[in-house]
């Protein structure tokens, strides 16, 4: 035998090395795989880098088991996004609540501080009302209706808003509506007694007190 024919059977290589060097080269291509989805392990736990025996679908294997890595690890940010998501959607709507009280509280407030500048001018028409009811000339006559006229409408205005006049007279003293300014002893009414009303008090919505009565009580 030639010596070449030595040098070309001394590098031919068993079946079985074959087959180890297949193995080694399948554990790396796994190993890789494992590396950039951020895992050194297989799905069982085991180490991608000692991984079980890999027949002649290997590589099948191994693209199963990264794919299934990549469909558990976008599921895991599909649920961290949607309960972010979900986080985000009970935050705004807290705030939308808020803000839709915030703004109702601004436009109560507007609309109590603007009926309490005008209820000056409306006492101002019922006085002229009631001082023109003592002349019978037919000029006061004319004036009383055209200045009643004037102050109904204030009236009905303020009551689209939302207010209106506090029950007084005759009705029992609440120091939330009525400011007493002074006191009578008189056995014909009842105890704490509203019995005269000096300046008329209104109320908004039913809760909001615009301004209180100014109001006599008895006993």
């Amino acid at each position: 035998m030639s010596k070449h024919d030595t040098t070309k059977k001394g590098t031919r290589k068993e079946p079985s090395e074959v087959e180890a060097e297949i193995r080694k080269a399948a554990e790396v291509y796994a190993a890789e795989i494992a590396r950039e989805d951020g895992s050194e392990t297989a799905s069982d736990g085991t180490p991608a880098s000692e991984g079980g025996s890999i027949g002649s679908d290997g590589g099948n294997i191994v693209e199963i088991e990264a794919l299934k890595a990549l469909a558990d690890k976008k599921e895991a940010e599909a649920k961290e996004n949607y309960e972010r998501l979900t986080y985000l959607a009970a935050e705004f709507d807290n705030y939308r609540r808020r803000t839709q009280k915030e703004k109702e509280r601004l436009f109560n407030d507007a609309v109590v501080d603007v009926a309490a500048a005008f209820l000056p001018v409306l006492d101002n028409l019922e006085r002229a009302v009631k001082a023109a009811e003592a002349v019978e000339s037919a000029e006061a006559v004319s004036l009383r209706d055209g200045v009643s006229m004037v102050a109904r409408q204030c009236v009905e205005a303020m009551t689209k808003l939302g207010i209106r006049e506090i029950a007084a007279q005759g009705a029992p003293f609440d120091p939330t509506y009525h400011n007493a300014v002074m006191h009578v002893e008189d056995e014909s009414f009842g105890a704490n007694e509203i019995v005269d009303v000096f300046q008329k008090g209104y109320l908004y919505k039913e809760d909001t007190v615009v301004r209180h009565a100014m109001v006599k009580v008895a006993n």
